[in-house]
């Protein structure tokens, strides 16, 4: 690392203020959240502020919390070699996202993180070595390292560079985002503060990984309608039990395209949630694919099952999709300074860039839908969204030295 020294002063509050953040209860809720209420839960809001004062202590500019609970500040630009930041507040380099919420399919309440040095007889760690800090759980909760490792990522990197203005850097931004998790992180995100045409989301796991790639995302809602009655007169009263084709569709999906079941490039269908009574019954699944020409097949394919099913029982139905989020492929390529600014940013800090597609998305995903691209990057964050989640200091560390040295190569 060109910066951020292993067994530092700048280590030591990363680490600080990472424990500090993952203490801090702030999980979204899907069901607030598509009712269109953001951020979709109190505690979100009260760890924006909480941040929000932590910026304006460090010496950030512009702090703000907007009332759908996105965190906004930046930093301007300097010349380096000592000299002042000058004065245009709008000169524009790029903008640094990361989200507030943790999932909320495991418990993010009264996190109690858990810190150790790797010796000899430890496993489990993808490439930590001996020696390197490991933060998890006690194992009965979330680590919240998706995405407070970003977040610790970010802000540890900017103040660093507050710290020393013989760093010559552009106007950095950031944004907080509340409910990424609920996929409705970039709602209402202040574009009209946002002045940078490019950004990058510090949302990813192993070091060294950068993302411009990921799914196209669709949610489906299928409800099938049937006739009650009662169960000892089924028959004659000719009784048509919506859970029985609801649950006809959901076995019907294609096994060998489950999450469980797919790696890669793969795509699948995934059965969120069941519920319902023998007169409706509602089954929501996620649909992915990389490919756009592949999740209008999924679109098909969903229809049809969902027909069988409901003709198999006497039931009609009704399918709806909604699109989530595009691949953000192509908008990156459009763009190709922006992966390259970062990958040589990567070499500086003397990590080895290696490029993996996202199975799933980011804010980024929609950012770049939205006409800026934003490629995402690693923050030493592993098996996500389990009471197994843990952190790699060293290579949390490494996210924060690279978001430094891609300061310099926009400088």
């Amino acid at each position: 690392m060109k910066y951020l020294k292993k067994d530092s002063a700048w280590e030591r509050e990363l680490l600080a203020r990472f424990i500090d953040y993952a203490k801090t209860y702030s999980t979204s809720c899907s069901a607030a959240a598509d009712k269109g209420r953001q951020p979709s839960t109190e505690c979100q809001r009260d760890f924006a502020n909480k941040i929000a004062a932590e910026l304006k202590a460090l010496g950030f500019e512009g702090v703000q919390v907007t009332k759908f609970g996105y965190v906004y500040a930046y930093i301007s630009a300097n010349h380096g070699a000592g000299k002042k930041a000058v004065a245009d507040k709008n000169a524009r380099g790029f903008c640094l996202l990361a989200h507030l919420d943790t999932v909320e399919e495991c418990s993010g309440k009264n996190v109690k993180p858990r810190v150790k040095k790797l010796s000899a007889k430890d496993a489990g760690f993808a490439g930590c070595d001996v020696g390197d800090t490991i933060i998890s759980s006690d194992g009965t909760t979330l680590l919240g390292g998706d995405d407070k490792a970003g977040l610790a990522a970010i802000v540890t990197a900017l103040h660093y560079l507050i710290k020393n203005p013989k760093i010559a850097r552009p106007k950095v931004e950031l944004c907080f985002s509340p409910d990424e998790e609920t996929g409705h992180g970039m709602d209402n995100v202040p574009l009209d503060l946002i002045k940078s045409k490019c950004a990058y989301t510090v949302d990813g796991s192993h070091v060294g990984e950068l993302e411009c790639e990921c799914f196209n995302a669709c949610k489906s809602e299928v409800v099938f309608a049937g006739k009650a009655a009662h169960t000892g007169d089924a028959r004659a009263a000719k009784m048509v039990n919506a859970i029985s084709a609801a649950s006809l569709f959901v076995q019907s999906l294609p096994r060998a395209e489950a999450p469980e079941t797919t790696d890669g490039y793969d795509g699948f269908f995934a059965p969120l949630e069941f519920s319902g009574t023998m007169e409706s019954a509602r089954v929501s699944l996620l649909l992915r694919d990389f490919d756009a020409a592949g999740m209008e097949r999924r679109k098909k394919l969903v229809k049809k099952l969902a027909d069988a099913a409901a003709a198999s029982f006497g039931a009609s139905v009704k399918v709806k999709h909604v699109q989530q989020y595009l691949n953000m492929k192509e908008g990156i390529k459009k763009a190709p300074a922006v992966v390259d600014r970062l990958v040589a940013a990567c070499k500086q800090s003397g990590v080895e860039p290696a490029f993996k597609p996202i199975r799933g998305g980011t804010d980024g995903s929609r950012l770049t839908e939205m006409g800026i691209p934003c490629p995402n990057i690693w923050t030493g964050a592993h098996d996500y969204h389990s009471e197994r989640e843990w952190v790699s200091l060293n290579q949390m560390l490494c996210a924060c030295d690279t978001i430094i040295s891609l300061g310099e190569q926009y400088a």
